[in-house]
């Protein structure tokens, strides 16, 4: 998914003077954003106050949506770079187009996850038949500089590992949890999982202590850590967990992030992540010369148009912890 805000504005992420050194419990509340005509989003990250959990650089939760009488996600052609997008659904399916000539439909608890590299253009859209409603997540992951210019390509993963205990089942989307190892691509020591709790369910799960965390509830009524949250709402958890105590007070629904603590400093401007604002004014440049980026073949309408960028430069900065 595209960030469509016509209003883009440049971002600092990342370098260790953002991340708490211990355990917190910080409730993060959205931003709506309107993508297209019928979808709308509640963005977590970027967030005022907390740019990056790991190397997860943006997350947005949207629906459940009924699109039964709608066209549902329509997100035309658009540019990424120095990033993985990772697309994660509960309901619905999003069919994925890209520039190196992949074609899938990402279904239910299945990992769609496209790594930009240097440069790949995607389109994001509901099927012309389609479930009737739309429920889901889009996650970014910020790509290390050392790798941050591989070739672009795509990954579809229709069977993801899981860890299992009684009331829980905790799908491993990206990386690994409590020994169990997804199989998409990463570039960071990361995690992510989808956790399903039943009714009633009361435990702790293994965390990794050098790992920051922080949970998106994605539907049902769960207890993270004593705080309640509540669905499309994100509770930052710092570092220097062995374990997180999670209880159901209905059947629940939540997604687990993590990762060490991203060290390197970072521009984020609409679909791109750089380290500077000479790289991506060169990336504007590319995407609205046509060049670069390729091209997506078979989505039916105009690619994207950047916006502009800011009159004020911007540099990457941040603080040693």
């Amino acid at each position: 998914m595209s960030n469509l805000d016509r209003q883009a504005a440049l971002s600092v992420c990342g370098g260790r003077g953002f991340v708490v050194a211990e355990p917190v419990r910080e409730l993060l509340s959205p931003r709506t954003v309107r993508l297209g005509e019928s979808t709308e989003v509640r963005r977590l990250l970027p967030n005022l106050g907390r740019r990056m959990v790991g190397a997860w650089a943006f997350v947005d939760h949207y629906g459940p949506d009924d699109i039964a009488d709608e066209p549902g996600m329509q997100v035309p052609p658009h540019p990424h770079m120095g990033l993985q997008t990772v697309s994660w659904l509960h309901q619905g399916e999003v069919l994925h187009r890209d520039s190196t000539g992949s074609l899938a439909t990402i279904r239910p608890r299945e990992l769609g996850l496209m790594t930009s590299g240097r440069a790949i253009s995607h389109s994001e859209e509901s099927p012309r038949s389609h479930a009737r409603y739309l429920h889901g997540a889009q996650l970014w992951v910020a790509l290390p500089d050392t790798h941050r210019r591989v070739d672009p390509h795509f990954e579809h993963h229709p069977d993801l590992p899981a860890v299992t205990a009684p009331g829980l089942t905790a799908t491993v989307i990206l990386g690994t949890l409590d020994g169990t190892t997804s199989p998409g691509t990463t570039y960071t020591p990361i995690v992510g999982a989808d956790l399903t709790l039943s009714d009633g369910t009361d435990l702790r799960l293994p965390l990794d202590r050098d790992f920051e965390y922080a949970v998106l509830a994605m539907s049902g009524e769960a207890v993270v850590d004593g705080v309640p949250v509540l669905p499309g709402s994100m509770l930052y958890l710092g570092c220097g967990r062995t374990d997180l105590a999670l209880r159901a007070e209905s059947d629940a629904a939540l997604m687990l992030l993590g990762g060490e603590p991203f060290e390197e400093e970072l521009i984020m401007f609409w679909n791109w992540i750089g380290r500077s604002q000479e790289e991506i004014a060169q990336a504007r440049r590319d995407w609205m010369e046509g060049t670069r980026f390729g091209e997506v073949k078979g989505y039916d309408g105009d690619p994207l148009p950047a916006p502009e960028l800011p009159p004020v430069p911007l540099k990457p900065r941040g603080r040693v912890r």
